[in-house]
């Protein structure tokens, strides 16, 4: 009897395994089919009110997506603990922070890199305001905070630089501790924001807070001077930054985030989306920063006992 013989294929069927061993040769040979581009993921501390975030950190995500040609996703955080907390898990890649959070970012994510600033971040300033009912009038000089002591005061959140660390350095400078407030210890409404509703409505006599969000809130009518007004505004100090994590170049390739850099320096009021992120950021333009620039900060952070 004759040898079984194997069937034999069709000039069709060996074409198409053909092309079907070259497919698998070619993918095992580039990598992984379909691969996405790693995305970078900003933040920002929630200072102000979550829709006005929104908006600004939408339109920066488009900006400095176009500029750096990868994908740029901003991602909310809760609290200010929360952002510094993500920014050292590397669930942020690079973070808006203000002067105290962004020296606890770097000091537990050896190698971040202090990125830029705004021009009005060099020398920024807070205010103290006062409920009308509370009978503050402004004061001429800092050593008049001693008539805080035995008033309702609120800060903003326990870790903001603007609207709790300078004010309270301020205040222990000029012989006011927090605990001869009254109740013993000052409140925290969670926000620059939130600092002006609760002194507008009454339920703290006075409260500390960042004055460029004092400035914009009076501008778009959101204070009644006669409820609420400035009666002391803090000598200057070096605020709000942007922070890189130190493994950028490693994800995005070599010299990623100096580019990161030079795309937030280059962000103009010229075009429409420039205009929008400059407006909404309350600044001019964006300067170069280094981390040096907040050792003082880090100096009173620690004198607070707010890093140890």
């Amino acid at each position: 009897m004759p040898p079984t013989q194997k069937p034999r294929l069709s000039l069709a069927a060996r074409l198409l395994t053909g092309i079907t061993i070259a497919t698998a040769l070619v993918s095992c040979s580039s990598g992984p089919v379909g691969k996405e581009s790693p995305v970078l993921h900003i933040g920002a501390i929630p200072d102000q009110n979550p829709e006005k975030l929104n908006r600004l950190y939408s339109s920066l995500s488009a900006e400095l997506s176009d500029q750096l040609k990868v994908p740029v996703e901003y991602v909310p955080v809760s609290n200010y603990p929360a952002a510094v907390t993500a920014f050292r898990t590397g669930s942020l890649d690079l973070v808006w922070f203000g002067g105290l959070t962004g020296v606890q970012a770097r000091l537990q994510t050896p190698g971040a890199k202090v990125l830029a600033q705004r021009d009005i971040d060099a020398k920024f300033t807070s205010v103290f305001i006062a409920n009308g009912a509370s009978g503050l009038r402004p004061f001429s000089t800092g050593d008049q905070l001693t008539n805080l002591k035995g008033r309702r005061l609120s800060f903003g959140s326990e870790s903001s630089t603007s609207g709790r660390l300078m004010p309270q350095y301020f205040m222990s400078q000029n012989g006011v501790s927090t605990d001869e407030l009254a109740g013993g210890a000052p409140g925290f409404s969670g926000s620059h924001d939130a600092t002006i509703a609760v002194v507008q409505s009454g339920a703290y006599e006075v409260g500390a807070l960042n004055e460029q969000v004092w400035t914009s809130n009076v501008e778009d009518g959101r204070v009644d001077p006669n409820k609420v007004s400035v009666i002391w505004r803090t000598p200057p100090y070096v605020d709000y930054h942007w922070v890189a994590r130190p493994d950028l170049d490693e994800r995005f390739g070599n010299g990623f985030t100096n580019k990161v850099q030079t795309a937030l320096l280059a962000i103009t009021a010229d075009t429409p989306r420039g205009e929008t992120i400059l407006e909404l950021f309350g600044a001019a333009e964006f300067i170069p920063a280094q981390n040096s620039d907040y050792d003082k900060i880090e100096a009173v952070g620690r004198q607070l006992g707010k890093i140890r």
